[in-house]
């Protein structure tokens, strides 16, 4: 090797160290800014989570996936849930099942019926419309019907599923899409699982401003659009 080239190769390390040096002050200056700023911090968690909403657990997850096979939104399995399917296929207690759309109070409504019937109202066919515009990329949406404790078990268990089949047949009518009913999923569940209580009279609801008890709101018909991806 000659004289200059040796120079050259010796001379290579103080070269490179003052870069190192530098990279090495930055990133610590970058730590040290970050810890300094709980602002970047948070910013950070608010990015990580944007993912999914916040209410798509884990748990949630796996009902909807249950759910929509069992309930026709997967393959060919048929169309709707009866209550005995609907307890089968959550595997939760009235309590958990109703805990888990909870918090779903900001997207979901809630399509209320006359005593008996099954017929939608004005005020609920918009209802059902506002929701289904409402669907920001989702692939799922939910009808989940019941009825109160009013009668025989077996009639409510009707009237539920026809409360169920009424959203549907909205949709249907008011859109003129073929592909709706693979994206629908009924669920109906008479007055046998899953009661809801005074508390969701609360969330919105076709019949606003009206008196709302245990009874008034489950003659009614949940419906959201749900966002998990499962």
């Amino acid at each position: 090797m000659n004289p200059v080239a040796l120079k050259a190769l010796l001379a290579l390390p103080a070269l490179l160290a003052p870069t190192f040096m530098v990279s090495s002050w930055l990133r610590g200056a970058e730590a040290r800014l970050q810890a300094s700023d709980p602002a970047a911090a948070e910013g950070e968690v608010a990015i990580a989570s944007v993912a999914e909403d916040a209410y798509c657990t884990p748990r949630l997850k796996s009902i909807v996936r249950r759910v929509a096979g069992a309930c026709g939104l997967l393959g060919d399995s048929g169309r709707g849930c009866q209550p005995m399917q609907a307890k089968q296929v959550a595997q939760l207690t009235d309590d958990e099942f109703n805990a888990l759309f909870r918090p779903l109070a900001q997207r979901a409504h809630i399509v209320q019926f006359d005593a008996d019937q099954t017929d939608l109202d004005t005020a609920a066919r918009g209802v059902v419309e506002a929701a289904w515009a409402d669907q920001r990329g989702a692939s799922f949406f939910f009808v989940v019907a019941r009825a109160s404790p009013d009668g025989k078990t077996a009639h409510n268990e009707e009237l539920s599923a026809g409360r169920a089949r009424s959203v549907l047949d909205h949709l249907i009518a008011r859109f003129k899409d073929p592909g709706i009913e693979k994206q629908v999923g009924l669920l109906w569940l008479g007055e046998d699982f899953a009661q809801l209580g005074e508390d969701f009279c609360g969330w919105d609801r076709s019949r606003k401003g009206e008196p709302c008890t245990v009874k008034e709101i489950n003659r009614s018909a949940f419906v959201a659009w749900i966002d998990c991806a499962i």
